[in-house]
């Protein structure tokens, strides 16, 4: 449907403006007047000739979706109704793909339909953990405060995943340079100390023999081999897509010997507090578990949570199978057992959440401080003994010709 653009004095004698999505002009007279707006001006939207080629529109990023959720909880906290707040949002809204989205949801929500619906026309931008906790608010009608502690989680979230980005990131940039560093030195570099020794006649020592020959596999197979890597990832992500190789890869994960325990880490904090952000907005607890369990990012991890939610099912505890699984370590476990004694599971789960997140934070710092004079290390040792192996023949010749 087309968009018009329209300008008009509100009941309150205020002048305002705004988009909405009409069949036809009248149509959309219709409809303002309907609001009790007296229209100044209303003309169809121009169509942008870029807007149906999706990857040339702007993203919209978590960060537009946090600040929208807090901006929303605020006027509906203020008393503004839900229609009137989107409305505003919209219309304030830089980002035109954004823009769009949240014009569409506000036309849903004034066709009848409920926020949590409306969202749901957009899942990748507003996930189901979004929507369910939306739905409980609406119900409860404590959207404002549900809409609150959402920011504060994506929030949470978001500065969780920098973090562990941020221990990642480090050592694949420094190995991709290493790489390119090598390959260079290898392809280009060496061939020129292996002709002048090919002149010279003389016998080379073993570590200089070793080096030219890599340097003449990797001249001879480089494009074979950076195929033959591009196919090992294809292999590999096809394989991680499948149910089983998940699971195996995220379990070989967790018992890596310096990012396992990090990963655990991860995936025991993002649990934790998508549960009790989930149970505290009064979203039921085998709903909760059934989202948590797609938030936790290990495959062994949300097994363990789905086997929760099945314990559960049968009037059964959350710690008895947690514990069982041995995946989540035993003060968590315990604690979680405590909140559910106490009644105050939600309480407990946002504690360890918070324990985790600062166990992160360190287990992050360790790894940066310890990955960096490794790297050093290793490419000083790497490039130092492709060098000390080059230079050992002119050392040779050195000393031959010195003795005579």
């Amino acid at each position: 449907m087309p968009v018009y653009i329209w300008v008009g004095i509100d009941p309150s004698g205020q002048e305002t403006k705004g988009e909405l999505e009409a069949k036809d002009e009248q149509t959309a007279r219709l409809l303002l007047s309907r609001k009790k707006i007296r229209i100044k001006k209303l003309k169809k939207k121009p169509k942008d000739l870029l807007e149906n080629i999706s990857f040339l529109q702007p993203k919209v990023k978590t960060k537009d979706i946090v600040i929208f959720t807090r901006q929303l909880s605020t006027m509906i906290d203020a008393g503004l109704p839900l229609v009137r707040g989107l409305d505003i949002l919209a219309n304030q809204q830089e980002n035109p793909t954004f823009k769009k989205m949240l014009t569409q949801i506000k036309s849903d929500v004034e066709s009848g339909s409920t926020f949590a619906d409306a969202l749901k026309r957009y899942p990748k931008h507003f996930d189901r953990l979004y929507r369910n906790m939306v739905a409980a608010g609406e119900i409860g009608g404590i959207l404002d405060d549900v809409l609150r502690r959402l920011s504060d989680y994506m929030e949470k979230a978001q500065a969780l995943k920098a973090k562990v980005k941020s221990a990642m990131t480090y050592p694949i940039i420094v190995l991709a340079i290493a790489a390119v560093v090598l390959s260079i030195i290898l392809i280009f570099v060496i061939p020129t100390f292996a002709k002048m020794f090919a002149e010279s006649g003389a016998e080379l020592p073993l570590p200089t023999q070793l080096v030219i020959q890599l340097s003449n596999f990797l001249k001879s197979y480089f494009f074979i081999l950076i195929g033959g890597l591009f196919l090992i990832f294809i292999a590999f992500k096809k394989y991680y897509s499948t149910e089983k190789g998940k699971y195996l890869i995220d379990k070989l994960l967790l018992k890596a010997p310096v990012f396992g325990p990090l990963i655990k880490k991860v995936a025991v904090a993002k649990f934790t507090r998508t549960l009790g952000t989930l149970i505290n907005s009064g979203v039921p607890i085998i709903e909760a578990l059934n989202v948590a369990a797609g938030t936790a990012g290990n495959k062994v991890v949300e097994n363990t949570i789905r086997k929760v939610k099945a314990s559960i099912s049968e009037g059964r505890s959350i710690a008895q199978p947690l514990m069982e699984s041995k995946v989540f370590p035993p003060m968590v476990v315990q604690m979680i057992s405590v909140g559910e004694t106490t009644g105050a599971l939600d309480a407990m789960l946002n504690k360890i959440a918070d324990f985790y997140d600062q166990e992160v934070d360190a287990t992050v710092d360790a790894l940066t401080s310890m990955i960096e004079p490794f790297m050093i290390v290793f490419l000083g040792g790497t490039i130092g003994s492709i060098i000390i192996a080059m230079y050992l023949p002119i050392f040779k010749m050195a000393g031959v010709v010195g003795g005579g």
